[in-house]
């Protein structure tokens, strides 16, 4: 095979290479805000998300499904929230599940009619989904129960899920059987073929997995054309949203930093990317149109189920957190476990995300303490480890080295600025500030936006 250059190519091929080039930014259109968790989820990310969507044009989620729970009050209204954006309250923007988030379609409708009742309007007009979204069955669901009881009984303990089969659909997607939104807009009866052979292939693996395969296509047919007027390719949505007319576009993530399927505690972990890096895969959107990215992390530690907690207080302090922060899952309901806030894993989560401002919530939880401790670095054989360890053992087995405060003893529920806060309060927050070398944007003191005191 000959190649013939052309004197201009030759002249070009020749030229030194340009380093250090960078597209111009005035040309890559809107950017995007990203509110992400910065601990083991549960950190108020619907209320800042809820901050924000009052003046979003677009409000995504791009990863996850409906194992998250996101509680936002507003006008003394609580909505939970589980696959819906927490966006869908502003009457004004457009809320996008994306096509990284996994579909229960019955329990998006049945979350959709229950906030309907407590006043939320016209949601179905507002929400767009992606063709590109995967969908969650309900056997999905049993498979979910089934893989937990197994793990129990081969190795003594679980992962703690919370059997909404979210786990099992990412694997469907990942061994490419599992089926999208546009499978089940497309042609019905080569969805239903596919549906069963899927149902047929767990089955195989969980002999005890019964599915009323006709009754389950019944239903989805009808979800289907429920459905049906939402749907769009998420992408070009997207891109047309990016590179339109200005908009302020906000995502909403799900989960947090230490649930990552990557950088959490794994296998303790979601099966999804809920960093930023989630935002991109999950929307189909450029790292260049990330703009703002807001970590999210109370002013003390929670999780929920089983895995290395190293600053948990299994003492009268996370029993008085727990109580007074009502730290129950929205999803499960189950106690959340408590103890001192860990700044080593905020720093990490840092590390990974690149947090230009951090929202610190829930700091009137603290309010009566006598004392508060302050996880800051982590020791294994009596020295500071600079990293976050990966593995599990070595994280059961790390010391954690705490800076103690005095504490402030005062009710800060009804502070609405930062001279309303006592000062060793506003001592707690710089220090935390300055440690991750992170600013604080926002702090929490209760349930509603209200609540919020925006520092700049």
């Amino acid at each position: 095979m000959s190649l013939s250059w052309s004197a201009k190519e030759h002249k070009t091929m020749n030229q030194p290479a340009v380093t250090g080039l960078k597209r111009p930014r005035n040309d890559v259109g809107n950017q995007v805000t990203v509110v992400l968790g910065a601990q083991w989820g549960d950190e108020g990310k619907g209320k800042v998300v809820d901050l924000l969507a009052t003046e979003a044009d677009v409000v995504c989620r791009c990863q996850g499904g409906n194992n998250a729970g996101h509680t936002v009050v507003v006008d003394g209204k609580e909505y939970d929230f589980h696959l819906l954006p927490s966006g869908i309250i502003n009457p004004r923007s457009i809320s996008l599940i994306g096509n990284g988030v996994v579909i229960h379609l019955p329990g998006l409708f049945e979350e959709g009619d229950k906030n309907e009742r407590k006043g939320l309007k016209g949601w179905e007009k507002r929400l767009i989904v992606s063709d590109r979204a995967h969908l969650v069955f309900d056997f999905h669901q049993v498979v979910d129960g089934l893989q937990e009881t197994e793990r129990q009984a081969q190795e003594g303990k679980n992962i703690g899920t919370t059997k909404k089969g979210i786990g099992p659909a990412y694997s469907s997607k990942a061994s490419r059987t599992g089926l999208r939104v546009c499978d089940l807009l497309g042609d019905f009866k080569d969805f239903s073929s596919k549906f069963k052979n899927l149902v047929r292939q767990y089955q195989s693996m969980y002999p005890t997995l019964t599915v009323d395969v006709e009754d389950q296509l019944k239903k989805l047919k009808e979800y289907g054309e429920r459905l049906r007027p939402m749907v769009r390719d998420g992408v070009y949505y997207m891109y047309e949203a990016l590179h339109g007319s200005s908009k302020k576009i906000l995502v909403e993530g799900a989960n947090a930093a230490l649930l990552d399927i990557d950088f959490g505690t794994y296998p303790f972990v979601t099966s999804s990317n809920c960093t930023v890096g989630g935002a991109c895969t999950g929307l189909g959107i450029p790292p260049l149109n990330i703009g703002d990215v807001f970590g999210v992390a109370k002013a003390y530690t929670t999780r929920v189920g089983i895995g290395a907690f190293p600053t948990e207080q299994l003492n009268a302090v996370g029993e008085l957190l727990q109580t007074r922060g009502h730290e129950v899952g929205v999803t499960t309901g189950r106690k959340r476990r408590c103890g001192w806030l860990d700044l080593v894993i905020v720093r990490y989560a840092h590390m990974i995300n690149g947090f230009t401002a951090i929202a610190l919530t829930k700091l009137d939880i603290l309010d009566v303490l006598d004392e508060i401790k302050v996880g800051i670095a982590y020791k294994l054989n009596g020295k500071r480890i600079p990293h976050f360890p990966a593995n599990m053992d070595v994280l059961h087995n790390v010391e954690v080295e705490y800076e103690t405060f005095p504490g402030w003893k005062t009710d800060t529920s009804a502070a609405r600025k930062w001279g309303d806060l006592p000062v060793k309060a506003q001592n707690y927050i710089r220090f935390i500030e300055n440690h991750i070398g992170v600013p604080i944007k926002w702090v929490g003191v209760g349930k509603s936006r209200e609540c919020m005191i925006q520092m700049f």
